[in-house]
């Protein structure tokens, strides 16, 4: 998961350490809403590619029956990430662990999981490292385990919206390999687990695979 793929937020840290992200910041609001309407499990709970860190302090906060494990690959995030483990002093928020959940194998080691977390990153990966994530979460998550996939989505192979025309054709002129993934195909990836889909505001979709 190069740094390149995440040039789109790139933010700078406070004087503590901690980043804030613009697109974290407004999302994990309406997220945190849906969230407390699920019956989310209890127990061992990972976020791949975790960002500057903001989710995995309000998340840890808000679901004390979880402990948060955040992962990064960016070490620049990774720092962020440590800073507000630091900020927030929450004993079910751990320190952050390098995972590139785009390479084959990560689920041998972080898995069983009761509940994994992914938020705005398909759009930023190629469709074959796309796979090998969503392959590997299935994998990783325990067998009465739940997955929280958030963040824009083709339909039918398009943009449903004109911002979000414009920003797949931005990604795709900055890298072809990359943009929207359509989501039946990654519904189609998350088999044989089944995955419910929730509108969010902005034109995202949340999908919660049980």
């Amino acid at each position: 998961m190069s740094g390149r793929f995440r040039q789109w937020d790139n933010p700078q840290p406070e004087p503590d350490g901690r980043m804030f992200a613009p697109a974290a910041g407004r999302n994990i609001d309406p997220i945190l809403a849906k969230l407390t309407k699920l019956h989310l499990p209890q127990g061992r709970a990972l976020e791949i590619a975790s960002g500057t860190g903001e989710h995995a302090a309000r998340l840890a906060d808000a679901f004390p029956g979880l402990q948060w494990q955040p992962t990064e690959i960016d070490q620049a995030r990774m720092a962020s990430i440590r800073a507000w483990v630091a900020h927030a002093g929450q004993p079910n928020l751990l320190p952050p662990v390098e995972m590139d959940a785009t390479k084959p194998g990560w689920s041998l080691k972080h898995g069983p999981r009761d509940l994994i977390y992914l938020v705005n990153l398909l759009h930023l990966i190629p469709a074959p490292a796309a796979k090998n994530l969503l392959t590997e979460l299935i994998q990783a998550l325990a067998p009465d385990g739940m997955a929280l996939l958030y963040g824009p989505f083709l339909r039918d192979g398009v943009p449903t919206s004109e911002g979000d025309a414009r920003f797949h054709a931005n990604l795709r002129a900055a890298d072809p390999a990359i943009g929207y993934k359509d989501i039946d195909w990654v519904i189609a990836s998350l088999k044989p687990r089944d995955v419910s889909v929730i509108d969010m505001p902005a034109n995202n979709l949340l999908l919660v695979v049980t």
